[in-house]
């Protein structure tokens, strides 16, 4: 009778531990350098953690999940890099997703359709880096170092040689290499060099387009007269192959990133749910390790931090989403 009375009191005290949603793989000792997120075990955090979108975000996270598996995680982490607007799609559209990479802001209607799921979302913002977007060419190319805006516009549009952007430049056609329309980054390059006309660098010649980076610096890499564009961190992970062009006088750096004299740098984000945060421990325990330790990985992979008040907001949103449960 006591031992059953016993298992009942602890049954009832396991339930009212996981209604108050304790986190289990809370550490006591947090790195987080604004003491504003718990410390976290890996080790004490189990299923499976499901993010998609960017190709752009998808190498920082790929090297975050290899890191939180390496300190003990031995759930799954699956990032799909398959652009910021698809991943939006899986998040917001199918609710099939934990968390979006986007390399991009989330539209009012991505918003819209995730309040109207069967299991409404209201997507919570985590700022995590900053990317330059890098125009590339070949490590062949002897002739192309520079390029200004306006340029770069005719280059990816109504030119058909070299020679109609820049009169000494040669003669020969122009191989262009994008990435997909469902990518964040042909979302800000058309933004940003077309004022959001898609038209132009949709029928200019000589196109490839892919949702794989991978596949753009292997048609860049190849080709004397290619040109393409890309997430700055596929270029210095190719840096022997490419070659980065400066926009208008100013090449990608971490300098002029942060002070924001490279025309062509944006933000980095993750988007998730406090009801997903509050019910899935492994994502709460990943989120958690990731706003912790991506300035430590973000420059090895090629990007920029983010702003460190930007940081510290996404820390705050993630510590108000798990408020109660640490």
């Amino acid at each position: 009778m006591k031992k059953a009375i016993l298992a009942a009191l602890l049954a009832l005290v396991a339930t009212v531990s996981f209604a108050q949603g304790k986190f289990s793989w809370v550490d006591s000792i947090s790195d987080d350098k604004d003491k504003i997120l718990p410390g976290v075990n890996p080790a004490k955090a189990q299923g499976s953690v499901l993010t998609a979108g960017s190709s752009t975000v998808f190498p920082l996270s790929e090297a975050i999940a290899e890191r939180f598996a390496k300190e003990g995680f031995a759930g799954q982490v699956t990032v799909d890099s398959i652009g910021s607007g698809a991943g939006f799609e899986r998040w917001a559209k199918a609710g099939e997703t934990d968390i979006a990479n986007a390399s991009r802001a989330i539209t009012p209607a991505e918003v819209a359709l995730a309040a109207k799921l069967a299991k409404p979302r209201t997507p919570i913002e985590f700022r995590i880096g900053t990317d330059a977007l890098a125009v590339v060419v070949s490590a062949k190319n002897a002739f192309a170092a520079d390029i200004t805006v306006e340029e770069l516009a005719k280059l990816f549009s109504t030119a058909t040689y070299w020679s109609d952007v820049r009169p000494t430049w040669p003669k020969k056609e122009i191989k262009r290499f994008s990435p997909g329309t469902d990518s964040g980054t042909f979302d800000y390059f058309v933004e940003h060099v077309f004022k959001k006309n898609k038209a132009p660098l949709l029928s200019a010649k000589n196109l490839q387009l892919s949702e794989d980076d991978n596949i753009l610096v292997q048609g860049v890499a190849g080709d004397e007269y290619a040109v393409g564009y890309f997430g700055f961190a596929y270029y210095v992970e190719n840096k022997g192959k490419l070659k980065d062009l400066a926009v208008n006088g100013i090449a990608p750096s971490r300098q002029t990133v942060d002070n924001g004299t490279y025309p062509l740098s944006r933000p980095l984000f993750l988007y998730s749910d406090a009801k997903i945060i509050a019910e899935k421990p492994q994502v709460a325990a990943f989120l958690t390790y990731y706003l912790t330790y991506v300035n430590d990985v973000i420059s090895k992979v090629g990007y920029f931090p983010a702003p460190a008040e930007a940081l510290r907001a996404s820390k705050s949103a993630l510590a108000a989403a798990m408020k109660g449960r640490y």
